[in-house]
């Protein structure tokens, strides 16, 4: 499986990216990252004073702490959220299981999912999976995802065919999912929306 290590060598590096971009929402301070990561805390810091002056961190002084956090107008903000999306959490997660889900053609998170940020409606779907699935396996993933999260992710398993049918007939809640932002976790973007 392909990771952030295959392009980036710095592995102090690619523990804080994969800490930061696996939720974006958090801050964190240099103890806090050391101890998330179990690196030494200099290497720590000199990977984020890097990170910093890069423009993907920005940080402030809080008391007598330095906190960090991820900066969205990064201008490889977005892919490096795609990569880490893929090699951390659920996506690891489905990547490293996909023989176990069954014959997987696209797996798509949300935008908001990915951001974590609340659904705009209730009825949003966080991830679409097409292929011939075997839904407990799936399931058992999502229910391990929603523990950690601590809320519930809604998601839609539809076989090819079906996924076709749906998308020639422009189905409304097909084409709701397929209008938001989204993160391709498992296959082809274009296909999925061409």
């Amino acid at each position: 499986m392909a990771d952030l290590g295959d392009i980036i060598t710095s592995k102090v590096r690619i523990k804080i990216l994969e800490l930061f971009l696996s939720d974006i929402t958090e801050m964190y301070h240099v103890r806090g990252i050391v101890r998330e990561i179990k690196e030494e805390i200099n290497a720590v810091r000199r990977e984020l004073q890097r990170l910093e002056s890069a423009g993907l961190l920005k940080s402030e002084k809080r008391g007598n702490r330095l906190y960090y956090w991820p900066r969205s107008d990064y201008s490889f903000f977005t892919d490096l959220l795609s990569m880490a999306s893929k090699t951390t959490g659920l996506g690891a997660e489905i990547f490293k299981n996909k023989v176990k889900l069954g014959r997987v053609n696209h797996v798509m998170f949300s935008g908001r999912f990915v951001r974590r940020k609340p659904r705009k409606r209730e009825d949003d779907v966080d991830i679409l999976v097409v292929g011939e699935i075997v839904l407990p396996e799936l399931a058992a993933l999502i229910r391990r995802e929603e523990s950690k999260r601590g809320k519930e992710i809604n998601y839609t398993v539809m076989s090819r065919e079906e996924f076709d049918f749906r998308k020639k007939r422009r189905d409304p809640f097909l084409t709701g999912i397929l209008s938001g932002s989204r993160i391709m976790i498992i296959g082809d973007e274009e296909e999925l929306i061409s």
